[in-house]
């Protein structure tokens, strides 16, 4: 892998805390809006600028892209963002809970990532790549950063752990609870030569992001007629972590209505496909089994995958779809389908249940989460996972350590 250090546009250390922020693909326009809410100087306003405008406003048009770039700006005329006086690479770590990981900040080569070196496992959205495309673009920047994944090395590790002993730059906690302490790495040329043998890495969270990065790339080149391939635009932000420490968490399911049945029907065609039992508890003990509520009661589903599946179809999300949601519930493409709505494990089946309850959903479905082994695996044999697959925690935050062009 190339990875290169570089010099980061990033928060005055005071200003870190008030400046970083949520990606923008984890919160809605409301909740953009509740969080930056008294704090001007949030990246919300750069990554989310629709949430200074009214509802109902387009998220993709002009006067709000031109509002992202307004902000931007003013975030280093004010002087809240400064420019790194040398390359670097940093070290970050994040600590939720009994849960800590810990990254390294580097740029990856977009030519890396159309050879496949960085391997992707989902499909993007054409109108949120363009968005991204259009963000990116315009600010000259990555204010975000794409969150990949590696096979451990112990040579990374003990250059990481290294660095993580020294002073931090920014170290605070989130109002989510979440720590993030962030030191520099003084001398980047060792990480760098440390991930040269690394064949290849993984897309864990961000593919808009590493797509929209790629396609500015390639803009960049074709409208250059001065191209040499050492430009900034050829590079784009990341931070790299070992798989060992990354948490996935489920990536559960609602269904608006039942495609007509009863519950009682539903629930013994359902019956057809596997054993269904009282479930324990809300979240699934094992891969293989997928916990619903429906009419007032959790119950498990045992679900098989067919002999000879593929990685991909043997996932639990996979096996649902193929055997309940698409042929007794009637939702064809989950991309599309209005009637099916996602929500990352990180609100609990409580949240489930209480959209259940309060009759949004007819019936929610409790997963398994997906390893970081099968992601691996069905990226190595060039496979997609069902849209919705994983999520991620923590967030890595937008505004730390931004990359310019």
């Amino acid at each position: 892998m190339r990875i290169r250090s570089y010099r980061a546009l990033r928060p005055v250390p005071s200003k870190a805390s008030t400046i970083a922020s949520l990606p923008y693909d984890v919160v809605s326009t409301a909740e953009a809006r509740a969080l930056a809410e008294g704090n001007p100087l949030s990246m919300l306003r750069v990554v989310r600028a629709d949430l200074e405008f009214p509802d109902g406003t387009d998220p993709y048009s002009e006067p709000v892209y031109a509002r992202a770039k307004g902000n931007f700006d003013r975030l280093v005329s004010e002087g809240h963002l400064e420019r790194e006086a040398a390359p670097s690479l940093y070290a970050y770590r994040q600590q939720m809970g009994t849960h800590s990981q810990t990254g390294v900040v580097a740029l990856c080569h977009v030519d890396d990532y159309d050879a496949g070196l960085i391997k992707k496992h989902e499909k993007t959205r054409r109108d949120k790549e363009d968005d991204r495309t259009k963000l990116t673009g315009l600010l000259a920047a990555n204010p975000g950063p794409v969150f990949l994944t590696y096979r451990d090395e112990a040579s990374i590790d003990a250059l990481v752990a290294r660095a993580s002993a020294d002073t931090p730059l920014f170290d605070f906690t989130a109002p989510d609870g979440i720590s993030h302490t962030v030191w520099r790495i003084d001398a980047p040329e060792s990480v760098v030569s440390a991930f040269a043998p690394v064949p290849v890495v993984y897309i864990a969270d961000g593919h808009h992001r590493a797509a929209s990065a790629a396609r500015v790339g390639r803009e960049r080149r074709a409208a250059n007629p001065a191209h040499r391939g050492d430009e900034d635009y050829n590079w784009f932000l990341t931070v790299l972590f070992p798989a060992s420490q990354l948490c996935i968490l489920p990536y559960n399911r609602l269904v608006a209505d039942l495609a007509g049945r009863t519950p009682a029907q539903l629930l013994a065609e359902m019956e057809k496909l596997g054993p269904v039992a009282p479930a324990a508890s809300p979240s699934p003990e094992r891969p293989g089994e997928v916990c619903f509520f429906l009419d007032g009661v959790w119950r498990s589903l045992a679900l098989s995958a067919p002999e000879g599946a593929d990685p991909a179809a043997r996932l639990d999300v996979s096996l649902l779809q193929d055997q309940v949601l698409a042929p007794l519930l009637g939702i064809d493409d989950p991309r599309t389908n209005k009637r099916i709505d996602f929500a990352g494990g990180i609100r609990g089946a409580d949240y489930l249940e209480k959209e259940v309850r309060a009759g949004r959903a007819a019936i929610a479905f409790s997963m398994h989460p997906v390893t970081v082994a099968q992601l691996m695996d069905i990226a190595d044999a060039g496979q997609i996972m069902p849209p919705k697959s994983t999520w991620f925690e923590p967030k890595l935050r937008s505004g730390l350590f931004m990359h310019t062009f």
